[in-house]
């Protein structure tokens, strides 16, 4: 990345703190800002990670985050803590501008916000902890106790899409849902694998990502309801991104010792900008 695009956080935005970061964020289109406000996560490693302090993010989508304000001619970058509950809100109150936060694209949620992308189609998978060897694919997972996440949709495709008869644990986040598998509390987590790949290498051997895949979750870039301009411009940007080889390498970077086999390096088809 080019030294001119300076990247600086804003954890508080997400709590309604005032400020340049606040103002950063108000009317108009993304595409339009020399200062782009990014919503990600600040509790899953490998895609979106905060420090203690929540002021340095680190993390796939916060790198490829930046990368896009860039190629879409942002000066400046800064960073939001965002949740699965709260994505939605604090696009539509200009909060923040784009939200990368394993923010699957459904029909549901894009009556909420425009979508840019995908950026990844990422495959819902299954992790277990090492030693785990009754549990092979999804279907193993009944009457086993999996991870219901807060605001996630990974869950009902399981028990409703195929009607497999987990036992749900409801947990806040998956940060919580992997702190319960590593303790035996929980038998299982089911979410795309690019979120499995990250707990697995933060946990160092001591959960396996079954590689068997069922679903296909596209992680799309969220926009404010109706920024059309503004989704065109994330398009163009990633598609550089996967033709530069940018995606490719920071996929590696973050994913490559995470035992996941399937990463896919190219760019996938776009869903359009409404």
């Amino acid at each position: 990345m080019r030294a001119v695009l300076r990247v600086a956080a804003a954890a508080g935005l997400a709590l309604g703190v005032a400020g340049c970061a606040a103002d950063a964020a108000t009317g108009g289109s993304a595409a339009e800002k020399r200062t782009l406000v990014i919503g990600v996560k600040a509790d899953q490693p490998g895609l979106g990670l905060a420090d203690t302090d929540k002021r340095v993010f680190s993390g796939f989508e916060v790198d490829l985050g930046a990368e896009i304000a860039e190629r879409m001619g942002a000066a400046n970058v800064r960073y939001a803590e965002v949740t699965s509950e709260n994505r939605e809100a604090l696009l539509n109150t200009h909060k923040v501008d784009l939200v990368l936060a394993s923010y699957s694209i459904t029909a549901e949620r894009a009556t909420k916000v425009t979508f840019a992308g995908p950026y990844y189609v990422a495959h819902q998978d299954v992790m277990v902890r090492s030693g785990e060897r009754r549990i092979r694919g999804v279907r193993d997972l009944a009457g086993r106790r999996m991870c219901e996440a807060s605001g996630s949709v990974s869950t009902s495709r399981v028990v409703r899409g195929l009607g497999i008869d987990a036992t749900l644990v409801r947990e806040p986040s998956y940060s919580a849902c992997v702190k319960g598998l590593l303790d035996g509390s929980l038998d299982a987590v089911s979410t795309g694998d690019l979120v499995l790949a990250g707990f697995a290498v933060q946990a160092g051997g001591a959960v396996r990502i079954l590689n068997r895949p069922f679903t296909e979750e596209p992680y799309g870039v969220g926009l404010r309801k109706g920024d059309v301009e503004g989704c065109e411009a994330v398009n163009k940007a990633i598609t550089r991104l996967y033709q530069d080889g940018t995606v490719p390498r920071l996929l590696r970077k973050w994913f490559g010792a995470s035992g996941l086999t399937n990463l896919t390096g190219t760019v996938p088809e776009f869903q359009g900008c409404s």
